[in-house]
């Protein structure tokens, strides 16, 4: 039975946020990834826009998510579904650090607006 301790999750960082990577190809995944983002007071991503569905669940905190140009706050326990091709963008306005879990299935790419295209390793 495939395990992934808490100890054993592998950590990236980006624009400011920590990713830690707890089911992706490398820990025995097939279809699925799955993260922990961390997202620091006072970090605004980039936009992007993603290949593939995500499903981001806040864990914690508050943020503020815009999905195609439209902005909403969302709190701890909402869960904001971003389809393959939107563009997507998060903010953490508040003093706190945000947690959040993220779903996708393997394979996902981001392209920033700049046409930057990056392959995430937590998400392949």
């Amino acid at each position: 039975m495939p395990v992934v301790r808490t100890s054993e999750g592998s950590v990236h960082e980006i624009h400011g946020t920590r990713f830690v990577s707890y089911a992706a190809p490398r820990t025995g995944s097939k279809e699925l990834c799955a993260w922990r983002g961390e997202i620091p007071a006072g970090t605004k991503a980039p936009a992007h826009t993603v290949s593939r569905e995500e499903v981001f669940h806040l864990l914690t905190g508050e943020l503020l998510i815009t999905l195609d140009g439209h902005t909403e706050r969302v709190t701890a326990g909402d869960t904001v579904i971003i389809n393959a091709g939107a563009a997507f963008a998060v903010e953490n306005p508040t003093d706190r650090t945000a947690t959040s879990w993220v779903t996708t299935s393997v394979g996902l790419t981001a392209e920033l607006a700049d046409g930057t295209r990056i392959t995430p390793p937590w998400a392949n």
